[in-house]
């Protein structure tokens, strides 16, 4: 199964430029925990929930910081003409409960969480991403910066 049958195209995008009270508002408003960056049309980074409060409340920054000062610049993407069996074992090595979803031209087209995957693809590989993504620490931990 291809990634295009599993992911989310209905995604909102962040600027760098929007305060992190602004980004909030908008996460509680779709119940979501993250958000690409996008500027001048290209994927520039990702915002989550965690950022948020461990980049920004936790170091001081106030509501009225900026996206730019809390994102996470080094994106992990998948594209959506990959097989969903090859992005999940990505993912467990990676850490990474979701992804923005490419095209080949590198436009942003979807998100892809582990819960998408869950229920639409096959419960083993689902667990053995799980597992990996599971582990402490890893490449985007919030302490290994």
């Amino acid at each position: 199964m291809k990634v295009s049958h599993c992911m989310t195209t209905d995604v909102q995008i962040a600027d760098p430029e929007q305060t992190l009270r602004d980004v909030a508002l908008i996460m509680g408003r779709l119940d979501a925990g993250v958000l690409p960056v996008s500027e001048n049309d290209r994927l520039v980074g990702m915002i989550t929930d965690r950022d948020i409060a461990i980049r920004g409340v936790a170091e001081g920054k106030g509501p009225e910081a900026k996206v730019r000062d809390v994102m996470s610049i080094k994106v992990r993407y998948c594209f959506d003409d990959e097989d969903v069996e090859d992005v999940l074992h990505n993912m467990g090595d990676l850490q990474i409960r979701r992804l923005p979803v490419l095209n080949r031209d590198k436009r942003l087209v979807g998100i892809i969480s582990l819960g998408d995957l869950a229920t639409k693809s096959e419960a083993t590989e689902t667990g053995k991403a799980l597992s990996g993504i599971s582990q402490r620490g890893g490449e985007h931990s919030q302490t290994a910066h």
